[in-house]
């Protein structure tokens, strides 16, 4: 009975064996959870990759520039022109292609180096560019700023013309007149004598050594740099043209003497001559211009009594031999005189027209004085 109404006699309890659609199930459950381990990991790399390359992004542009060039940060490799505004530029002597774009570049010229140095690689006139301060716009297309550089008329420098015959305190005059630096402060200058690179051949005196040409001279000058130009052009003068250095002061002065005494370069090479024959003869030189120098008032003829005061160093009338020092800044004509003098026997010689400059020549004292009547003659008709 129990068996018609209780089925299948009871059996021991075991866990139910999961089907076939629940195992299915389940590996889909850790599929999934695999995958998404997976893509956590792959979020948690990508995060730490990011950081590192913004961590290494930062450092570089901090310390990047300082090993080499640009530093990446640029966004405008150049700009379309023509710009705007102004500033000034300063090209440094030796300055590079590449100097003067990063000078361009720091000034806000250009927008960079590499803009500029193809530009200047691509101008074939861009390697004269000359040092100077420049008055340039800013933005500029950098093919634009190299030819702004090779445009004198942007050079803001003042030109400084010293002309031959000049007297130290006619250069002080004219450098003050043009650039405004201070008489007392150039006075200063060329009392360092070591700092304006003066010779010790000049014996501390800077008369003589300012050579007369044009100067370009930078807005921010100073008295110091400016001499410096100039003792540096006589040294560069007497170097080239082989002179020995102890030779420099010497000749020098005789030049001084031709500068003023003499108008014409074949007048200046006589008068030299004229001055070795009068100090290998033992005489005088008696040059008037001598005398006016050591009096403050060159140009101005002296007196006869002038002629006669023992006291004025620079009297040749009463000392032998050549002037302690010289009495102007000589150019190239009468150094080149000094150096090279026409062969000739003149002991004497005097301008006879003070405006055409013409200089009669003589080996005696009669010859001489005849022309001084001409001279005489010349000033009655010109009073």
């Amino acid at each position: 009975m129990s068996d018609l109404f209780l089925g299948t006699p009871m059996q021991e309890h075991r866990e139910p064996t999961p089907s076939r659609r629940s195992r299915h199930d389940d590996k889909n459950r850790r599929a999934h959870e695999k995958r998404q381990r997976r893509r956590r990991t792959i979020i948690v790399l990508t995060l730490a990759v990011a950081l590192v390359g913004g961590a290494g992004y930062v450092v570089w542009s901090v310390v990047g520039g300082l090993f080499g060039g640009d530093s990446g940060t640029e966004t405008v490799s150049d700009y379309p022109g023509p710009g705007y505004g102004e500033v000034q530029v300063q090209v440094a002597p030796g300055d590079t292609g590449a100097a003067i774009g990063t000078t361009l570049q720091e000034n806000g010229v250009v927008a960079t180096v590499s803009a500029f140095t193809s530009a200047y690689a691509a101008n074939p006139s861009a390697t004269s560019i000359q040092p100077g301060t420049y008055s340039l716009l800013l933005e500029m297309r950098a093919s634009d700023a190299v030819n702004a550089l090779l445009n004198t008329e942007n050079r803001v420098s003042y030109k400084v013309t010293i002309p031959e015959g000049f007297t130290v305190a006619q250069i002080y005059d004219k450098i003050y007149e043009v650039t405004t630096i201070p008489v007392a402060d150039l006075q200063a200058a060329a009392a360092d004598t070591a700092s304006i690179g003066l010779p010790a051949e000049a014996n501390g005196n800077v008369e003589g050594w300012l050579f007369p040409s044009t100067y370009l001279v930078e807005p921010e000058a100073t008295a110091t740099s400016v001499l410096s130009q100039m003792t540096a052009k006589t040294v560069e003068v007497l170097t080239a043209k082989a002179v020995p250095n102890d030779q420099w002061e010497t000749v020098l002065i005789k030049a001084s003497l031709v500068e003023r005494e003499g108008k014409s370069a074949e007048d200046r090479a006589k008068i030299a001559q004229a001055i070795d024959n009068r100090i290998g003869r033992e005489m005088a030189l008696q040059i008037d211009s001598t005398v006016s120098y050591g009096l403050g008032t060159p140009g101005v003829p002296p007196t006869t009594a002038q002629t006669k005061d023992s006291s004025n160093p620079y009297n040749t009338y009463e000392f032998l031999g050549l002037p302690p020092g010289p009495i102007a800044s000589p150019g190239e004509v009468s150094i080149d005189a000094v150096l090279n003098p026409t062969p000739g026997d003149w002991l004497f010689w005097v301008t006879v027209n003070l405006t055409t400059g013409e200089t009669l020549f003589a080996n005696n004292l009669d010859d001489h004085n005849a022309n001084v009547d001409k001279l005489r003659e010349w000033q009655a008709a010109n009073q």
